[in-house]
């Protein structure tokens, strides 16, 4: 048995459709799923969201009996400038994810740090200060909806990419109720450590993402990377910290037939460890 705070992603699985993720996830033996609805990454929940898609999916969750601890979600760059037809466009997109994820039963939505690009679209104090009105935004939408938002607030590939931005970020976002996503492989591939993360974040960590990386490279199954699980779960321990953990195993370092057996050694072993 797994532990019973640790769920798989159903990114995961990304190359079958959801019902199939879901039968895999549900057949290695996790009780629980985090939902991933971004576009490019994963189809399992359709970019253009309207009631009927919603209940599609909502159908296609409850019935695999799983349940879901965040919905993994994006609305587009939230350092973008808009006009006013596009920030409308966002809100109903925004509506849409926060629907679903109300549906499925999930704690919270998940967005990114800021758009795929390092370098900001103004400056970065005002693109990380856009980032985070854009998310305290969300957050007041979401808490109208009886859900929480949350934001993987280090992305390597995203504006805030690192930990030194993304504690600009934690900073703008004080008080706004907004929840950190611990990501262990974009923490390494940044050159960060995710014990030092830990010791910075702690109270504000409402979820952890786990797999395994190297300076640039976040594609790699646990084990075949650089990343210290025993040290930063150990960390988490020390800090308090009892939320949940799941299973994010988008790599490249195993064909589509390997991944189920990949994800129960990982299982097994993030077990032995909490």
């Amino acid at each position: 048995m797994f532990s019973s705070r640790l769920g798989c992603s159903s990114i995961s699985f990304r190359h079958q459709s959801l019902p199939e993720a879901l039968g895999t996830i549900g057949g290695l033996g996790f009780e629980e799923i985090d939902l991933g609805a971004l576009p490019g990454v994963c189809d399992h929940v359709p970019y253009v969201l309207d009631g009927t898609a919603v209940n599609r999916v909502a159908a296609e969750v409850q019935a695999s009996g799983l349940r879901v601890r965040s919905v993994n979600g994006d609305v587009g760059d939230l350092n973008a400038v808009l006009d006013e037809r596009q920030r409308a466009q966002r809100g109903e997109h925004l509506e849409m994810l926060l629907e679903l994820t109300a549906a499925v039963g999930a704690d919270a939505l998940v967005l990114p740090c800021g758009a795929l690009e390092h370098e900001p679209v103004r400056s970065l104090e005002e693109d990380i200060r856009a980032v985070a009105e854009e998310l305290a935004r969300a957050s007041r939408r979401a808490a109208a909806a009886g859900v929480e938002l949350w934001c993987e607030s280090l992305h390597f590939f995203r504006l805030c990419w690192n930990t030194e931005r993304a504690q600009q970020l934690t900073d703008e976002l004080e008080g706004n109720g907004v929840g950190v996503v611990m990501d262990f492989s974009h923490i390494v591939a940044s050159g960060g450590d995710p014990v030092r993360f830990v010791e910075t974040f702690a109270d504000r960590i409402t979820h952890v993402h786990l797999r395994d990386a190297t300076a640039g490279n976040i594609n790699l199954s646990i084990g075949n990377g650089e990343a210290d699980f025993a040290a930063g779960l150990d960390a988490l321990e020390r800090a308090g910290y009892t939320g949940h953990f799941s299973l994010e195993l988008e790599t490249r370092d195993v064909i589509h037939d390997q991944r189920p057996a990949a994800t129960r050694a990982a299982a097994e072993y993030i077990t032995s460890l909490l």
